[in-house]
Formats: C-alpha cells, sequence, structure tokens
C-alpha cells in the first residue's frame, strides 16, 4: 500500500482516534488524514541508525523518540514523523503538544511529496527551529533550519561527508553510519 491523502472531507482528531490499529500510519494535516504503510526494512535502519547519533549528544532536557508518537499541531494537524526532538516537559499521556524542536522524515517512494512539501510547510508554520529529510539510499540528509518564520535549507550532506548541526544541539552526522 502507498502512502494516501484523503482529503474528500475534514477529519476530527477523534475520527482518526477511532481507526483500527491496523500497522498503518494514520495523520491528520489540516484536516486532511494520510495512511502511510508500515516501513521497509532499509527505512528503519536508518531512523535507527540516525536515533543513535543524535542520542549520543541530546542534552538532558531534550528527548530523541520515534515513531509512532503523536504530535498535536493542531486540532487538524496530528503528525508522527520518524524521529523528533523535543524538551521532555512538553509531553502529556496522549504525545507531544505543540511543536517539537527537530522533526525528522525518513523518505519512502510513495511519501516524498508529503515529506517534501506538506509536512515541511505544515512543521515550519507550527515554528519548528529544525526539520530534515532523509533519503535512505545512499543515506544523505537535507537539512532546514527556521529563519525568520521560513525553512531555509541549511546542509545537503551526502554518503561521505559529515555536517555538524547547531540546532537544535550541536551533532556532528556522518550519514555512512546510518546504515550500519
Amino acid at each position: 500500500m502507498a502512502t494516501t491523502i484523503h482529503d474528500d472531507r475534514v477529519w476530527t482528531r477523534a475520527e482518526r482516534d477511532a481507526l483500527p490499529e491496523d500497522g498503518r500510519r494514520y495523520e491528520l494535516l489540516d484536516g486532511a488524514l494520510i495512511v502511510s504503510a508500515a516501513p521497509r526494512p532499509i527505512h528503519q535502519i536508518v531512523v535507527f541508525g540516525l536515533y543513535r547519533q543524535l542520542h549520543a549528544s541530546c542534552p538532558k532536557d531534550l528527548i530523541v523518540l520515534g515513531a509512532p508518537l503523536d504530535i498535536y499541531l493542531a486540532e487538524d494537524s496530528l503528525l508522527e514523523p520518524d524521529l523528533l526532538v523535543a524538551q521532555r516537559d512538553q509531553f502529556d499521556d496522549a504525545g507531544l503538544r505543540g511543536r517539537p524542536e527537530l522533526a525528522v522524515e525518513v523518505m519512502s517512494p510513495s511519501s516524498r511529496r508529503i515529506d517534501r512539501v506538506l509536512k515541511r510547510e505544515r512543521f515550519e508554520r507550527a515554528g519548528t527551529p529544525a526539520f530534515w529529510l532523509v533519503e535512505p539510499e545512499g543515506p544523505s540528509l537535507t537539512a532546514y533550519q527556521l529563519r525568520e518564520g521560513r525553512h531555509e535549507l541549511a546542509a545537503e550532506v551526502a554518503a561521505g561527508e559529515s555536517w555538524t548541526a547547531t540546532v537544535p544541539y550541536e551533532v556532528t552526522l556522518t550519514p555512512d553510519n546510518w546504515a550500519d
């Protein structure tokens, strides 16, 4: 199953929460329902490799977590990025209330447009300081940083390269290490 957007009507959080627990990821983006299938193994290998690098440098007041975990950006927007970094005190039993410090999407063939355009724009409107897109094949990283209310390109890091991020905290990232 590919990632699909159901925008024929405005979905509510209650309707999303009533959907079956069937291994799919259900998100709300400005009232549209996004349904994604379980990720491929390479996707998960890269997610956990990047998690290790982020976690090793994470300050104590922040936490690195992975999907599935709900981020409540607004009544009509409930997203689940592959990885996020947020203030520890922002969470309740249902998930993260408000924007994370960093949202990371590891792209899949069926979700590229959603991740590159729609989710990036939504996290930008929420004021998320950093948004990263990861290509699992390679792997590579495209990093955006919020400047004057807009996500601007901060870095493009290819296989064989390293980059030191400063937002949300200083961490050196090497995409080649993510698939180990």
